[in-house]
């Protein structure tokens, strides 16, 4: 594609034929843009001379380099969002974007909507945590929200395929890396907002700003009016807003609520909802998903007979089978608000006691860790505290953080080694018991300091039950 085409209205010396656009020097072809990033740990700008070397022949930049072609941005990430999307021939522009943002539920509030929407005969993308769908196929996912070059290829393919709207996860990194720029979202909606991330964000207040950038992008923002956050993404919105809640007054309020260890049931506007999943959390999750399909224009006897297809997720109070008399749980729960949902939903229907089993990761928010370590001893009848995607950081030092909150450490039991872990709880736990494994959900990999290896929890649990048995 023509430069003149990607920024029609940028000065540029020559026109010339872009084949690539990518911020990485080892991602440099013949013919390339490349964008020079200001970043954390390391200034794109410095490679810009080796990518000219290298074959660039355009530049998306923040000052001047002094290179041909180079398009001065304020922030250059604006500039690769746009660069991007217009590479790609603008695919969000052809389709209805729902953008779902929030500590929790992100993932759940985006899978039961497609379950809406494709029980309704309406085509829909998919971009999140979980997994992403282009309208023919499922692609393994990295980030939540990927990366401006893949987001929009994945958009263009659901345009291809035919697909009428896009769900996706906006995260609040991707939102403050302006990945999502341009974009115009017929809906934004809002799960909740509690502590995590903050070793990228470093406040609370700087977390919740990133967030509440998505109702600037969108026509209809729908929230959580339970949540306290809801008011700081409405101070600067400029979409329409529309409520749901438990609690709060709201335009979706869910009513008598029942829940039970595979059950949610409640009322909205006199109409019964009984769906196949456990925990209040999913009541919001539900709510959210409902109100956005409504929203949407999709007729509320529908969306009622429609969220009856909606069932569990994988990593989300995953029940594994085990034909004994204890129960194993797997849940994604990895911050403290999470955690405590979790073990909130799982005592409303545990028979007997609760062996919970986490860490925390390496290389992010230390602050979290004791935060939760006090969370999982009060909720819980015993904790095996271990490790869960160490990175760089030393296991047994990030246990340390995590033991430095519980202050009666009589009813836990650290050790680094997970698989061990989850033997040593599932061996402990009697008739009626549940062993509540937080932190991996859906992840089938552990990322240590010597790399990524393949770790899923199904089969470790398989394998502790077939040799203890």
């Amino acid at each position: 594609m023509l430069l003149s085409k990607i920024f029609p209205d940028a000065k540029i010396d020559r026109d010339v034929d872009i084949v690539r656009i990518t911020d990485k020097l080892d991602e440099v072809v013949e013919n390339t843009l490349f964008v020079c990033i200001t970043g954390k740990r390391f200034d794109g700008h410095k490679n810009a001379q080796k990518a000219y070397d290298s074959g660039a022949v355009a530049f998306i930049v923040e000052r001047d380099m002094g290179l041909s072609n180079q398009i001065i941005f304020e922030n250059s990430r604006v500039g690769y969002a746009l660069a991007a999307a217009a590479f790609y021939e603008h695919p969000a522009e052809k389709l209805k974007l729902v953008g779902i943002t929030g500590t929790n539920g992100k993932t759940s509030t985006a899978l039961m909507l497609r379950t809406i929407f494709e029980a309704s005969e309406i085509k829909t993308g998919l971009i999140g945590t979980l997994v992403n769908y282009d309208g023919e196929k499922e692609i393994e996912a990295g980030l939540t929200t990927p990366e401006y070059m893949e987001l929009q290829k994945l958009l263009a393919d659901m345009v291809e395929n035919g697909c009428e709207y896009c769900i996706m996860e906006v995260s609040s990194q991707a939102l403050s890396q302006h990945r999502v720029e341009g974009m115009n979202f017929e809906i934004g909606l809002f799960t909740n907002l509690s502590q995590d991330h903050l070793d990228y964000h470093g406040t609370m207040e700087e977390y919740a700003a990133a967030k509440a950038e998505l109702f600037k992008m969108c026509k209809k923002g729908i929230l959580n009016f339970d949540d306290e956050a809801s008011k700081t993404m409405l101070e600067n919105a400029t979409c329409e807003a529309v409520g749901f809640s438990m609690n709060e007054p709201s335009n979706y309020r869910a009513q008598g609520v029942e829940l039970s260890n595979n059950k949610i049931e409640y009322f909205l506007d006199r109409a019964a909802i009984s769906i196949s999943v456990a925990g209040e959390f999913n009541v919001y999750n539900t709510l959210g998903a409902i109100a956005a399909a409504l929203e949407c224009g999709i007729a509320f006897e529908q969306v009622v007979w429609a969220a009856k297809k909606i069932h569990g997720v994988k990593g989300r109070m995953e029940i594994v089978p085990t034909e004994t008399e204890i129960t194993v749980i797997i849940d994604y729960a990895h911050s403290p608000d999470s955690l405590e949902n979790v073990l909130k939903a799982v005592r409303r229907f545990a028979e007997g006691k609760i062996l919970t089993v986490f860490g925390c990761g390496g290389d992010r928010d230390k602050t979290k860790r004791p935060i939760m370590g006090k969370i999982a001893a009060e909720l819980s009848d015993k904790v095996f505290v271990t490790s869960d995607n160490p990175r760089t950081e030393n296991p047994d030092m990030i246990i340390e953080d995590i033991l430095a909150g519980i202050e009666n450490q009589k009813n836990v039991k650290a050790d680094p080694d997970r698989k061990a872990a989850i033997a040593d709880a599932i061996k402990a736990a009697k008739k009626g018991d549940i062993v509540l494994l937080c932190g991996k959900g859906h992840e089938t990999y552990q990322i240590l300091n010597t790399g990524k290896i393949h770790f899923d929890e199904r089969e470790v649990v398989r394998e502790i039950i077939a040799n203890i048995i």
